[in-house]
């Protein structure tokens, strides 16, 4: 499948078959993709637990539970724990020596030099701020976005969703005081269609990007969204009209109770 069509088709996929194990090869895939991510300084702070419903511990399993779309994570095969590692920074250096070995970093005969009298120091002096919320969770995301696309290449459905319960996960899954808790992705096979009832509501383009100055739209080209629609990264907006249905037909399959909203 091309990537266009991977990043066009991608929905969040909020409704998976209960019953279908998830290969944990496929898993590995996701993983794969999401560890060559790209990361500020190579410093690669983003970590995953993968909880697994059919053999994770009662405990495990509980701390998950989150207040809202919690039968989202009921019924997952699988659910990812995406957590950053703030000690990642403190390899900084070592990781900036890789980059500089590989030829990544710096170019000439002193850049050896440079790096451990001058690049390293200034790294060294912001450690705390470069642990603070901010460039991190950036790039973290853009690790769960490669592996949410390897989901999809694969025939797999995720959501990534919000949980109060950061402190119950840490102390459940065993993870370190260092762990800042992203987010919850379930992760099985869609029991919806693949579209999930069409293209979600966006914002205006000319409302979110903007070109040299804010307040001065970016120009939206009505020939390259032709072309993004023939190439299906733009679809038709939802709902389709077969969409109410779909979703009466799940929440009786699933068992679902209530408005599936909390």
């Amino acid at each position: 499948m091309e990537l266009r069509e991977v990043i066009g088709r991608r929905r969040s996929i909020r409704f998976l078959l209960p019953y279908k194990p998830v290969e944990p090869e496929k898993i590995q895939r996701m993983l794969e993709a999401a560890r060559i991510a790209s990361h500020w300084g190579n410093v690669q702070s983003l970590r995953a637990v993968v909880v697994f419903r059919d053999s994770a511990t009662p405990e495990a399993l509980e701390a998950l539970m989150a207040p809202i779309a919690g039968f989202q994570i009921r019924l997952a095969p699988v659910v990812i724990v995406w957590f950053l590692d703030t000690s990642a920074v403190d390899e900084q250096s070592d990781r900036l020596r890789e980059l500089l070995k590989v030829g990544a970093l710096g170019f000439g005969e002193g850049k050896h030099k440079a790096l451990e009298e001058q690049l390293i120091p200034v790294f060294q002096s912001i450690t705390d701020k470069l642990k603070e919320p901010g460039l991190s969770e950036v790039d973290c995301g853009q690790g769960i976005a490669q592996a949410t696309l390897m989901a999809f290449e694969q025939g797999l459905g995720t959501c990534c969703l919000g949980t109060p319960h950061t402190e119950k996960i840490r102390k459940n899954l065993g993870l370190p005081d260092t762990a800042r808790v992203l987010l919850l992705q379930t992760v099985g096979y869609p029991a919806e269609s693949p579209d999930a009832g069409g293209q979600r509501p966006r914002q205006p383009f000319e409302k979110l990007f903007h070109m040299n100055a804010f307040g001065t739209p970016f120009p939206r080209s009505k020939a390259v969204v032709e072309e993004l629609k023939n190439d299906q990264l733009l679809q038709d907006p939802a709902p389709k009209p077969w969409r109410e249905a779909e979703l009466e037909y799940l929440q009786k399959a699933l068992g679902i109770k209530g408005h599936g909203l909390l």
